[in-house]
């Protein structure tokens, strides 16, 4: 990272030191991860406008291959497909090996990150995470691996949450029908803006709509240049560590100003989108992802707000590991090597934390600073749920509790097998460069 210059004696050193870090990963986060993981979420968001919901009737009609449609659906990048199959098991649609089949193979929002900046580790990764997770699903629609035992023993913890009319069952049975959150038209608008989803902090305003939509289209443009800086940093040799790839700071229709123009301004119109534009245009909540898409406007929308979230919490990452290595001096990556067996093994316990926000920071500190080996990272992948937890928790808290043990289990035995038998052991395997 190449410090900000600020007219000398402006600040005194730490000062200066926390501004550059501040600074530095504001431009630096929308370049090297938004860019790409911005194309990557449209290119899937366009496939999703494409085929709209044909996915869930795929997987209503084939009852033998639910685990294994299951497990495709986790496989497309982002919780839309996962999320699909949580209302479908509520209902009794789908066996409880679909819901973990489908839980365990996605990796939710951070896969973005990975397909974009470490493809090949992506292969890899996910290609396990599917497999471990379909045999896993089949498993226990076949032999029940405990399940009845697991739901006894969470049920003494907890008792189902419902959504006012309904009780599930036993996880090992699926639960019964439960009214579908579907406009006529079918699609999802539980997301748009109605005028009663705005926060207590906004106002209610139509200026605010038409200016948020503008700075939207605005943010394209920047996202646009920033995969071009992108491109051009890492073909100038930033992944193995050349200096001259490294970008200064100017504004100028070159490739340095091009990186600190699109860089800055656009993390800036990415914390607008994810915290005021998107309560006045729509997708309100981030992170949950639709099966399909009305317009293709509101597709180019939804990336938008998508991949905001992840520079948000991309921009906390890099803060989070830049003052950390500042104030405490901690090498992430040595620490990771002492663990030993334990890294993969932290990554799938870490899998645990529902949403997608942690695990987003996670592959950042993976594919960006190398902090762990190939093996936390596959064992993450499956372990974590995303987003797609959370509509499971809202209507049967004691099933979304047993399926996250049940997708922790092979991410412990997948991670501790690679870190023994994996032949590409170095740190940043995958990675572009």
């Amino acid at each position: 990272m190449i410090p900000l210059q600020l007219p000398a004696g402006t600040f005194g050193p730490v000062v200066q030191e926390a501004l550059n870090i501040l600074i530095g990963s504001w431009r630096e986060g929308f370049v090297q991860v938004s860019g790409f993981v911005g194309a990557t979420i449209l290119l899937f968001s366009l496939v999703q406008y494409r085929f709209d919901g044909k996915l869930t009737q795929l997987l209503e009609e084939h009852e033998r291959a639910q685990p294994l449609v299951g497990g495709l659906l986790g496989l497309t990048p982002g919780c839309g497909g996962a999320i699909i199959a949580m209302p479908l098991y509520i209902r009794g649609t789908v066996s409880f090996g679909t819901v973990v089949a489908a839980l365990g193979a996605t990796a939710g929002d951070s896969a973005f990150i990975i397909l974009a900046l470490a493809p090949e580790a992506a292969v890899y990764a996910y290609g396990l995470a599917f497999v471990a997770s379909v045999a896993f699903g089949y498993s226990i629609d076949l032999w029940g691996l405990g399940v009845g035992r697991v739901d006894s023993a969470v049920a003494r913890l907890s008792r189902p949450m419902t959504d006012g009319g309904f009780s599930t069952t036993s996880v090992a049975k699926g639960g019964p029908s439960v009214p579908e959150y579907e406009s006529p038209d079918g699609h999802d608008h539980s997301h748009d803006h109605g005028g009663s989803r705005l926060p207590s902090y906004l106002p209610e305003s139509a200026l605010m709509e038409r200016v948020s939509h503008g700075i939207h289209v605005l943010w394209w443009v920047m996202l646009t240049g920033a995969l071009i800086a992108g491109i051009m940093y890492l073909s100038q040799g930033a992944s193995i560590g050349l200096d001259e790839a490294e970008p200064i700071w100017e504004v100028a229709l070159t490739y340095d100003g091009l990186f600190t123009v699109a860089g800055l301004l656009g993390t800036t119109l990415s914390f607008y989108l994810y915290f005021v534009g998107r309560h006045y245009i729509g997708d309100g909540d981030a992170g949950r992802v639709r099966d399909g898409f009305a317009s293709l406007y509101k597709t180019f929308q939804h990336t938008a707000m998508e991949t905001s979230m992840v520079t948000v919490w991309v921009i906390a990452g890099y803060l989070v590991y830049e003052y950390g290595m500042a104030i405490f001096a901690l090498d992430i990556q040595a620490l990771a090597q002492s663990a030993g067996v334990m890294t993969p093994v932290l990554g799938a316990l870490f899998g645990l934390i529902p949403g997608c926000a942690a695990h987003i920071v996670f592959a950042q500190l993976y594919a960006v600073e190398q902090a762990f080996p190939f093996s936390a990272l596959a064992a993450n992948a499956i372990s974590q749920d995303g987003d797609a937890l959370f509509p499971l928790m809202a209507i049967d808290l004691k099933a979304a509790i047993v399926a996250s043990i049940y997708t922790t289990i092979p991410a412990i035995l997948v991670g501790v097998g690679l870190h023994y038998f994996w032949p590409y052991t170095q740190y940043g395997f995958g990675v572009l460069g």
